[in-house]
């Protein structure tokens, strides 16, 4: 939650002038160890509510702890896209997603 932050959910979560321990405490990518659970990672470029940093950061801290990732970056679409309603390359990420939980045995094959 550095200078890629989103600044209005920073100031939500964690007030007007958070403790920079507070800050790193609360950054994802400082956090991940090598028991931080395997992890499916979704974002779009065009994201204007959280800049894709913040995914390249926590992908690149996974890699680092030897923690098993799998990442889905788009060429396009908004923060927020749920299960990618009626966009036919959104609308394909949940199936990315349900492979990736069968390969890692989080779902039945």
């Amino acid at each position: 939650m550095r200078e890629k932050t989103h600044a209005g959910s920073k100031k939500n979560l964690l007030g007007d002038n958070p403790s920079p321990d507070l800050v790193a405490l609360l950054s994802n990518e400082e956090q991940v160890t090598k028991d931080t659970p395997p992890t499916f990672l979704v974002h779009t470029m065009t994201d204007a509510g959280v800049p894709i940093e913040n995914t390249l950061m926590f992908a690149a801290a996974l890699r680092r702890a030897g923690v098993p990732f799998e990442i889905h970056l788009y060429e396009r679409g908004p923060h927020g896209f749920g299960l990618g309603g009626n966009d036919p390359i959104l609308s394909t990420w949940p199936a990315r997603c349900a492979d990736w939980l069968r390969v890692h045995n989080f779902a039945a094959q």
